[in-house]
């Protein structure tokens, strides 16, 4: 039976050791055996789960989800799976709408010497690109408005926004 130090699974996977050190502290790789000297002893099984371990690391898995995946026998569970799925998805969203925003404001700022003003709108689609939703977004404003009131006003005047509506986002 083919055995394996620390080093040199960690080696093998492109890990430090203190990871590996460290998933046996969490008990997500816990070596199969010591030897003589106490040293940590893995054996082919023990790296095949490192090897999961690792393609769930790539996929973005938090631990505790691939502790959760590895203590069931057989097939990861699905629900874990598609959950990490519609987070990437998401992000994916995101990002598309980071990369939308970006483009307009080069093609903005190529059209005049001046770089683009951000407004209202601009701003918003940022927030929301950033995952924000409006009840983030009237968080955020409440707490710009308790630090820094005088600020919070100048920033909503120079997005354009009416007295009106910046006494209506500064009352919240």
């Amino acid at each position: 039976m083919k055995r394996y130090s620390i080093s040199i699974l960690a080696r093998q996977f492109g890990l430090s050791r203190s990871a590996l050190l460290y998933y046996d502290r969490i008990g997500l790789l816990k070596p199969s055996g010591r030897t003589a000297t106490d040293y940590r002893v893995y054996t082919e099984r023990d790296r095949r789960r490192l090897e999961r371990i690792c393609a769930f690391r790539a996929a973005g898995l938090a631990l505790e989800d691939m502790a959760s995946i590895l203590a069931v026998k057989g097939k990861p569970s699905v629900r874990v799976l598609e959950r990490r799925l519609g987070e990437i998805g998401r992000e994916i969203t995101a990002l598309r709408q980071k990369q939308r925003l970006l483009s307009e404001m080069v093609r903005r700022s190529a059209a005049g010497s001046r770089p683009p003003m951000v407004d209202k709108a601009m701003w918003v689609g940022l927030l929301r690109a950033g995952g924000m939703d409006e009840a983030a977004m009237l968080r955020w404003h409440a707490a710009f408005e308790r630090q820094a009131p005088v600020a919070h006003e100048e920033f909503l005047v120079s997005l354009g926004i009416g007295a009106e509506e910046r006494a209506r986002i500064r009352a919240g």
